[in-house]
């Protein structure tokens, strides 16, 4: 760490990963992997894109709290270079900046280095030293997944990476069936696979969402998410809390006019989590079943959620 100018800080952090380096590159490069490989991530649009220069948005957690700003990103494919700067930071960010390189050992390793130069607003000390705090957990927390993700993806064996969606067909309006999926604090009323949820929006649109859900087999587990809210189009999230199979969950809730009405999509991802198979499915039970396993109950939820949130919009006014 090093302090260059009177409040400005600048930080480094690197980490060797066994994979090709323009692979590690390209999955830096291209931000709809974030959620996926990046722990804090919750979601990345790209905003705007011109030639090697974008513009994109990040929803992310830092020390617990959820932050969002916008950034723009240089991209420089042959020199295997990332530059990016916020544009509009979040307090206690008053200036935030840095640069991803991806360098070369050999022809399937790779040296990854992630720099930061911030600043806090008016330079406070406490600002600063919550900024020094959060860049360094999540800096660890990125490239540790990075390498753990790519080294995984390009290992051999059956992919932990489940990705499906479900869809239904409503002849109603796509407001009334998003506010059915937005008011999740009236999911425990209204959907009979949620025996109890809590619902925290201190700013508006920005989610926490905790709630037990019961599977086709009577078990019950408990999850926590972060929800972005687009009215009244997408509703996305990634469970923070997570049951035990799984390692990781993203997904969405999607709304797209129709000429009769609208297509409402439940997206899901998840990562296997294959140290806990056995434990939850017995000493038989390998990684496809788990997947099926997994599809299959999170398929059913959505399709009943889904399911209510058409009869409500469908319903009588």
């Amino acid at each position: 760490m090093s302090q260059t100018a009177p409040g400005l800080r600048e930080v480094e952090h690197e980490i060797d990963v066994q994979a090709p380096a323009r692979q590690v590159y390209r999955l830096i490069a291209q931000v709809e992997n974030w959620p996926r490989i990046f722990p804090p991530t919750v979601h990345v649009d790209q905003v705007e894109r011109s030639g090697d220069e974008e513009r994109i948005r990040i929803w992310a957690t830092a020390n617990g709290l959820v932050k969002n700003w916008t950034s723009r990103r240089t991209l420089d494919p042959d020199g295997l270079r990332i530059d990016f700067r916020q544009e509009v930071s979040s307090p206690p960010v008053a200036a935030m900046g840095g640069t991803w390189i991806v360098e070369p050992a050999g022809d399937d390793a790779c040296r990854v280095r992630l720099l930061h130069d911030y600043r806090a607003v008016d330079d406070d000390p406490e600002g600063l030293a919550w900024i020094d705090e959060a860049v360094d957990r999540n800096s660890r927390s990125e490239l540790a997944a990075l390498k753990a993700n790519v080294e995984l993806a390009i290992g051999p064996g059956e992919s932990r990476l489940v990705a499906f969606e479900d869809s239904v067909e409503i002849n109603g309006s796509a407001k009334d069936v998003y506010d059915f999926l937005n008011e999740a604090d009236r999911w425990q009323e209204r959907l009979p696979h949620v025996p109890k949820v809590t619902l925290t929006e201190e700013t508006p649109g920005l989610q926490i969402l905790e709630m037990d859900t019961r599977t086709k087999d009577g078990s019950t587990h408990t999850t926590k998410s972060i929800r972005v809210c687009f009215p009244h189009h997408k509703i996305v999230y990634k469970q923070i809390g997570l049951p035990a199979l799984m390692s990781l969950h993203t997904g969405y809730w999607l709304l797209t006019e129709t000429a009769t009405g609208l297509t409402a999509t439940s997206q899901h991802t998840v990562v296997i989590n294959t140290d806990n198979i056995t434990k939850i499915l017995g000493e038989d039970a390998d990684l496809a079943r788990a997947r099926d396993f997994v599809r299959n109950a999170l398929s059913t939820n959505s399709l009943a959620t889904l399911g209510h949130a058409k009869a409500y919009a469908e319903g009588p006014a």
